[in-house]
């Protein structure tokens, strides 16, 4: 039996299916950059609406999105898997812009369409990425105590292991490996580092404070975030990402502790 070609489809139809594609790539997009499940089923609802759709619902999991489009009696469901391409609020607040264009008749289907393909994921210079987190984990330690050469110690330890979580995450390594990695760097760096003469007395905060950059706070916060709103299955699942983020990072410090026979964390 042959199938129907796209010109066979009635045009409203055609158009119900246009606007169902559309709401789903606006959830995904929003789902694959970190934005928290309610905000991406309110932004796809309310695009789904303002272009002109009688009612849109979805469901949301960790891995994939299951969306429903219902125009005129007629219903139109599609499904999208989610590939996680990290936290990024660029994205969201360029996806969020493009449904308020929508919802004021700013753009149709078809500037939607053409805005959501050319919004590309601001990336900073990995030089600048490096020092910054460098600087703020430096701070840290100052202020829990730490000196001007707890900060130096802090500083190019969380220096060299950002640059070593970045190379792993431009090899695409599995999250949990690149932490455990990360933090075995930090904390080998960090802790022979305090065993030279010249910062013999400074202060251990420093070995803590250069792994501060694998904190999942972000993961935590919409963990939380979700299963307050009433996503208990996705907020369960970003808690056990962010857990076992965090027991990686733990053994990678425990490994080089035991490798170096490290002092502990005062």
């Amino acid at each position: 039996m042959q199938q129907p070609t796209t010109t066979d489809i009635p045009p409203p139809q055609r158009q119900q299916r246009e606007i169902t594609r559309l709401c789903i790539q606006c959830a995904l997009l929003l789902l694959q950059h970190g934005a928290e499940s309610m905000v991406v089923e309110q932004l796809s609802t309310r695009l789904g609406l303002a272009l002109g759709m009688d009612s849109v619902e979805s469901s949301i999991s960790a891995n994939a999105v299951v969306l429903t489009t219902l125009s005129h009696g007629e219903c139109l469901t599609t499904t999208r898997k989610n590939v996680d391409r990290g936290i990024n609020m660029q994205m969201v607040t360029e996806v969020q812009h493009i449904v308020i264009l929508a919802e004021h008749r700013l753009a149709d289907a078809h500037d939607v369409a053409r805005r959501l393909q050319k919004i590309r994921p601001l990336r900073y210079p990995r030089w600048l990425v490096v020092l910054m987190v460098a600087l703020s984990c430096g701070c840290f330690s100052m202020l829990n105590g730490g000196d001007q050469k707890a900060f130096a110690v802090t500083f190019i330890a969380s220096g060299l292991a950002m640059s070593v979580r970045q190379m792993l995450t431009a090899r695409h390594m599995n999250p949990l490996i690149n932490f455990c990695l990360t933090a075995f760097v930090a904390t080998s760096v960090s802790g022979l580092l305090l065993r030279l003469p010249m910062f013999s007395q400074t202060s251990t905060v420093a070995m803590a404070a250069s792994v501060l950059l694998l904190v999942p706070g972000f993961p935590l916060i919409n963990a939380v975030a979700d299963m307050f709103k009433g996503h208990i299955n996705t907020g369960l699942a970003r808690w056990a990402m962010a857990s076992l983020l965090t027991l990686a990072t733990c053994i990678g410090v425990v490994m080089a502790m035991s490798l170096w026979d490290l002092r502990g964390w005062s």
